[in-house]
């Protein structure tokens, strides 16, 4: 039976470039002390495990990995032997060489589960992966959670896609880099309260190859209301979620004078225009 209320934590932290191995452990340690603290849901940055700063398609495909690889191995056992669920970001390289910006969901009992970036700036491993084609929200023992990375909150529509189809909270690794500020101070709070959805963006520290990460990771209610907010330094964001204000997707100010239903009140027929 789906919860009503869960406890998530963002852990925005720095990463080892093109070392799988050591932000694995990172991540582990992580899960272990966050299951102590009764953290069901943690979510880690963009690319984590790999780094993103590459400047071709052939550096791109030498800190990507399977699937499969090891790295990944590792943070599905810690998830099961902690009960804590996790989501990571990492470069996915292919079988044809292709590669991806993925994010795997790890639930203890449950295959791994896999999302794609749909949404992509000229910046960085970007510049060389293949899109996502699907917007997914995905079931697991806790509520329904919708995944998005960073560029992919740009567009009103992915998140807009996502609480449509139910998601309870939408979660965001994401690198924002040093101009990204807009995007953590402005747009993660607007995406939350627009769709009325909880919202947890996830961002990284330090330096990688020229681009400093300016952190900024925040945890917002379905009104847009910080329940956690990092500067720029590592730090951990916990907050607790009661999945019941997603679920209505109604705002009363003054019962029977000042209501919202911002799906209720929705126009398909006039937004033609956004698909075209």
């Amino acid at each position: 039976m789906v919860s009503d209320t869960i406890r998530l934590a963002c852990c925005q932290l720095n990463v080892t470039f093109g070392d799988p191995i050591a932000n694995a452990g990172q991540a582990v340690a992580q899960l272990v002390d966050l299951a102590r603290r009764d953290v069901q849901l943690a979510v880690f940055p963009e690319c984590y495990l790999t780094g993103y700063c590459v400047r071709s398609l052939e550096a791109a495909q030498a800190i990507a990995i399977a699937t499969d690889h090891v790295a990944l191995k590792e943070i599905r056992t810690a998830s099961q032997e902690t009960g804590c669920l996790a989501i990571v970001g990492f470069a996915e390289r292919h079988p044809d060489g292709s590669v991806s910006n993925s994010a795997a969901l790890f639930e203890p009992g449950s295959p791994p589960r896999f999302y794609r970036k749909s949404h992509l700036p000229f910046l960085g491993l970007d510049r060389f992966v293949t899109p996502g084609d699907a917007l997914d929200v995905f079931e697991t023992a806790i509520g329904r959670i919708g995944i998005l990375i960073c560029y992919d909150q740009r567009a009103p529509e992915p998140a807009r896609v996502l609480a449509l189809k139910g998601a309870d909270v939408i979660v965001l690794p994401t690198n924002w880099p040093v101009g990204a500020e807009t995007s953590a101070e402005v747009v993660a709070p607007t995406r939350a309260a627009e769709n009325r959805v909880f919202y947890a963006a996830c961002n990284r520290t330090g330096t990688e190859h020229g681009f400093t990460f300016i952190g900024r990771s925040g945890i917002y209610d379905p009104v847009g209301t910080a329940l956690a907010r990092a500067e720029d330094g590592e730090a951990v964001l916990i907050a607790d979620l009661d999945l019941a204000q997603a679920r209505s997707k109604r705002t009363v100010n003054i019962p029977g004078e000042y209501e919202m239903a911002i799906f209720d009140s929705r126009r398909p027929e006039l937004y033609g225009r956004i698909v075209e």
